[in-house]
This record gives structure tokens, C-alpha cells and sequence, in this order.
């Protein structure tokens, strides 16, 4: 830890001579353009593990990264986040370029927002907030239970939410741990997310997602489990895998984990020959190092819950057979087995007993906001109530 914060302390200390750039990643763009543009030697990427490799290829379009130059152009730094939690970094030792996988640094807010309705729910968090990202999350998250079109002016709303800041601007998908619709002519209507698979779930536990996903291989073992931001006590540096290996057969037919559309059908760098499915609920599935594709379907393409969308293999970088499954929500990525574990329409035993005492806990501080604090009638008199800022470094 203590050489990251050297590294990123350096980062911040370059002298004028440098200029320092927040650019958006371009679609198709990847880290071997990224190196051929900037004239840094591609054996960066080529001699790292395969998962390293495999890390790299989950850098999406449009993320904004920084970059600091020199004033004749040549590249000092560079950090691109490959996930909420992990970003790459590519400097300079001894004169020579080298590659890290190291934390992102952002602090974590959380707060709770407590007013009545003006315009609309997703206008008037907006208005309040600045962050259409909340907004946009608040509405996925009742879209099942609330028929927006039926509330009005004066209805009450509270949430409780997580917000990532990096660099002074809000970073990731926005956690709600909890909220409420409050008409005033109908029941009021609570959600709440479970830690355990960051779903959403009423006060007894009963599921709001959708889309209820299936594990989309015949597996003999898994290979390598998902791991987000692990310290490795031996090569003391961070490792983390961001999907799940299932080892399998040559040929083992891969079904669709759930319904959705086709966002990528392709070869995609480490992954080698993968698929990529967007699901309702801002939800995403990835199925990597493909012998073949089903030639039935291309991206764009519908599917099903169970459509054969291709066959195990071992392209890309990769040392066996197997599928690499990604499960991701709202970009950030999830722990696929949690999510399938899961996957039922009402928690029970053990993880519905956790859920319970968790949602209370933050029903009683939505509540509390109301007992406490003046609800205002118009836009103007509105407040944004903040509670304790918890600074993370992850």
C-alpha cells in the first residue's frame, strides 16, 4: 500500500512541464492501440499473466481515464480503470515502461435524501442531486413495484444511498441501500438492497430483479473463483478476477444465463472469441474464450434464457478449456455463483434472516428523516440531508 500512495502521490507532484488530461476511452480502442499510439513498447501487455491480460479487457467505452504527459509528448502516467475498484497504471522505472494493477482511490458518501415531489421522481432527484446516475438507479429499482405515472405532486420519497467521488466527480453506480415511495392516497412502497448479491428485495425479502439467471455451463470444476481487489501476500501487488472460470469440455454447449440482447459478438483481447449480453435491470453477462459462436445469432441479436449462444474452448489467453462468465450491474462486476445462489423470487433461512435485520435497520433511518426533518412543499425550500462521509482507499 505504502508504494501506491508514492506512486500516486508522484502523480500529483509532476512539475509544470506536463500537462494532465481527464479523457473517455473511445469505442473499439484497446490497451495494444492505446501503446502504438503513445509509442510505449506492446510487450507492456504481452508480458503480463493471463489474468492481468485477461483485467485489461475489461476496459470499457467512453470510462474516463488520465493521462499525464510531458510537455514533448511523451506519456508519464496513465490510469484507466478496468472497474469501480481496480485501474491500470503505466509509468516509467529506470526509463522503461512497466504495468501495475493497483486500487482506484475515491471516497465513498453516503446520504440521505428526504423530499417531496415536484415535477417527477427522476427531475426532482435530479434537481436536487446533480447525478442522473441516481436518479436513473432509483427508477430501475421500483420500475417492478411503482407505476410512476400514478404518483403526484407532494408524494413523499426518501432514500439512502452510496456515492463513489473521484478526483471531485461522482465515480461508478450510485449503491440505494434503501428507499420509499410514499403517496398519499396508497400504501407506500420500501426497497432495499441485499449486501450479499446487491439485489433488490421488499420488506419481507421477496425479489424485484426481473430477470432471474442460470448458470450457462455444464461445469466439471471451477478453475478460478471471482476475486475483487485482493491483496496477493507473496507478489504484493493486487490480483483480482472479475468473473468466474468454469472448466469444461471442448464443445460444451453455452446457454444464455438470462433474457436480453446481444451487445457484443466478437473477439475481445484477452477474452478471446466472446459474447456479451445486456439484461433489463442495467444488467450485463459475459461468456469468454469461445471455441465458436452459435452462427444463429450476431450481436444485436434477441435471445432467451437457455438459447445455446456458443461452444467452450480455449481462445484468447487462456491455459485450458473453459468458460469465463462475467455477471456485471450497472458496470460494476458482481460475483456470479452469489447471484445464481441467489436467484429466487423470496429469500429464505439464514441469508433472509441477515436481509431482515439489515432493511429495519435502514427502514428506521427513512422514518427517522421524516420525524425530524421539515418536508418541504416546493422545489426551493428542498434539502439534501447528508449523513457521516467515509473516506475508502482501497
Amino acid at each position: 500500500m505504502f508504494r501506491i500512495l508514492i506512486i500516486i502521490s508522484c502523480l500529483f507532484s509532476i512539475t509544470f512541464a506536463t500537462t494532465n488530461q481527464d479523457l473517455l476511452w473511445k469505442k473499439g480502442d484497446t490497451l495494444i492501440t492505446f501503446l502504438i499510439r503513445h509509442h510505449i513498447d506492446k510487450d507492456v501487455y504481452f508480458n503480463l499473466s493471463k489474468t492481468d491480460k485477461e483485467l485489461c479487457t475489461e476496459i470499457e467505452a467512453d470510462v474516463e481515464y488520465r493521462l499525464v504527459q510531458a510537455n514533448n509528448g511523451l506519456v508519464l502516467h496513465a490510469l484507466i480503470p478496468i472497474s469501480e475498484e481496480m485501474q491500470i497504471h503505466i509509468h516509467q522505472i529506470n526509463g522503461k515502461y512497466v504495468l501495475d494493477i493497483i486500487p482506484v482511490i475515491f471516497e465513498t458518501k453516503t446520504d440521505l435524501l428526504t423530499f417531496k415531489l415536484v415535477e417527477s421522481p427522476y427531475q426532482d432527484i435530479v434537481n436536487l442531486t446533480k447525478n442522473k446516475q441516481l436518479a436513473s438507479e432509483f427508477i430501475k429499482a421500483f420500475q417492478k413495484s411503482v407505476n410512476f405515472k400514478k404518483v403526484h405532486t407532494g408524494d413523499v420519497v426518501a432514500i439512502k444511498y452510496e456515492q463513489k467521488i473521484r478526483m471531485g466527480k461522482y465515480y461508478g453506480s450510485p449503491v440505494i441501500l434503501g428507499a420509499f415511495v410514499r403517496p398519499q392516497h396508497q400504501d407506500e412502497k420500501y426497497i432495499f438492497q441485499n449486501p450479499y448479491d446487491n439485489l433488490y428485495y421488499d420488506e419481507k425479502g421477496n425479489s424485484f430483479t426481473g430477470v432471474l439467471f442460470k448458470i450457462p455451463v455444464a461445469f466439471k470444476k471451477i478453475s478460478s473463483e471471482f476475486t475483487y481487489k485482493r491483496f496477493h501476500p507473496v507478489l504484493k501487488y493486487y490480483r483480482a478476477h472479475l468473473g468466474v472460470d468454469l472448466a469444461a469440455s471442448i464443445g460444451t454447449k453455452i446457454s444464455a444465463t438470462g433474457d436480453g440482447r446481444i451487445s457484443y459478438f466478437g473477439t475481445k483481447g484477452g477474452y478471446g472469441n466472446t459474447v456479451i449480453i445486456s439484461h433489463d435491470g442495467g444488467f450485463k453477462s459475459l461468456y469468454g474464450h469461445l471455441s465458436k459462436f452459435n452462427k444463429k445469432f450476431r450481436n444485436g441479436s434477441t435471445v432467451k434464457q437457455g438459447d445455446i449462444i456458443g461452444f467452450v474452448g480455449n481462445s484468447g489467453v487462456s491455459s485450458g478449456p473453459h468458460l469465463h462468465f462475467g455477471m456485471y450491474k450497472n458496470t460494476r462486476a458482481m460475483d456470479p455463483l452469489k447471484l445464481m445462489s441467489s436467484a429466487k423470487k423470496t429469500l429464505s433461512g439464514g441469508l433472509l434472516k441477515q436481509y431482515l435485520s439489515n432493511s429495519r435497520n435502514i427502514k428506521a433511518e427513512l422514518e427517522r428523516s421524516l420525524d425530524t426533518n421539515h418536508i418541504p412543499l416546493k422545489l426551493s425550500d428542498m434539502a439534501l440531508f447528508s449523513s457521516v462521509t467515509n473516506k475508502k482507499k482501497i
